[in-house]
């Protein structure tokens, strides 16, 4: 077996669909490897190779994902969570120094992608449609007062992912509660419509959206899409596009949008595989294959749409069996 095509998938925990899915995409052409703290993260066992490595917030860290990529000479390099992105993008040059892609946007849209005012900020800026946000209490309530916003409305941490810590409230005095206990909380507005996902790749070398696959998410668990059908419409397509290009992402990221009365709203970006990837993936959108072909030097075509809609995905449990 060549190792010219080693991925290495960072914090790869509990997502062993996208293991899966690289060896699928290299099989004899190179190896899967995988990283994580835990010696009970199940996708570490479905990686042709893996490495129990320190939590990313210890000294050392970087250096030690360094030398496993130059060890076994890896040529992409991906995290499956968020605090890690930004570690890759900040230290972009240094993993292609020793040869190995990371396959994550550039620091500066990393960071606003983490910063949901920054980013409600952006699509304002930039005349895309998006949800409606405050981070300054009185002015949430001068524009309640006006019947500019009405409850409920959700409180969010600014900063935050997994859907953590977002509550639903309908009163002034929920929000007077939330703020004098916590910092750094946002207001957003009650979206009454069908929330819907994007796995989005923008190819790392032409630096153009390729795929763009959509889901409407049917149910939700911890932040992540348990239930979905595939979901088509042009006039999306086109919204997305010119959004991730006025952005500047690269790589795989997914989007989060609402629609409320057949209009479109983005609401938040995470730029990495999202949770209900796997619905892309069965659909025929070869995402992990995209990725190999940039590495390999090679500009993926344009396939944006190139799926079937009214296709169903359902999560269901499994279990892994490890003996000590």
């Amino acid at each position: 077996m060549t190792d010219d095509l080693n991925v290495l998938i960072l914090s790869c925990g509990t997502r062993n669909k996208i293991v899966q899915y690289f060896k699928s995409e290299l099989a004899g052409k190179g190896m899967v490897m995988a990283t994580d703290c835990s010696i009970l993260a199940p996708a570490l066992y479905e990686a042709d190779k893996y490495f129990i490595v320190p939590r990313m917030n210890e000294d050392g860290y970087l250096e030690h994902i360094l030398k496993i990529c130059r060890d076994n000479k890896i040529k992409a390099v991906l995290s499956l969570i968020d605090p890690e992105l930004s570690l890759l993008a900040e230290n972009k040059q240094a993993f292609l120094d020793i040869g190995t892609l990371p396959i994550v946007s550039n620091l500066n849209i990393v960071e606003m992608s983490f910063d949901k005012y920054k980013m409600f900020e952006f699509m304002i800026q930039n005349g895309f449609s998006t949800v409606q946000s405050y981070i300054d209490e009185e002015q949430f309530y001068d524009c309640l007062e006006k019947g500019e916003i009405s409850f409920p409305v959700f409180v969010k941490p600014v900063k935050g992912s997994a859907s953590l810590n977002i509550n639903k409230v309908t009163t002034k005095q929920e929000i007077k509660t939330l703020y004098s206990q916590f910092d750094n909380l946002m207001i957003q507005e009650y979206m009454n419509g069908s929330e819907l996902g994007a796995d989005v790749y923008i190819d790392m070398l032409s630096e153009e959206p390729v795929s763009i696959f959509i889901k409407e998410k049917l149910k939700m668990r911890a932040g992540e899409t348990d239930k979905s059908v595939s979901y088509k419409d042009e006039k999306l397509f086109e919204l997305i596009r010119s959004f991730v290009l006025k952005a500047g992402f690269k790589g795989i990221i997914d989007i989060d949008i609402f629609k409320v009365n057949d209009e479109y709203y983005i609401s938040e970006v995470n730029p990495r595989f999202g949770g209900g990837f796997p619905h892309a993936y069965e659909c025929g959108v070869n995402v992990p294959k995209m990725i190999i072909n940039n590495v390999k030097g090679y500009k993926n075509s344009n396939t944006i749409g190139n799926y079937e809609d009214e296709v169903y995905m359902m999560k269901f449990n499994e279990v892994k069996i490890l003996k000590k």
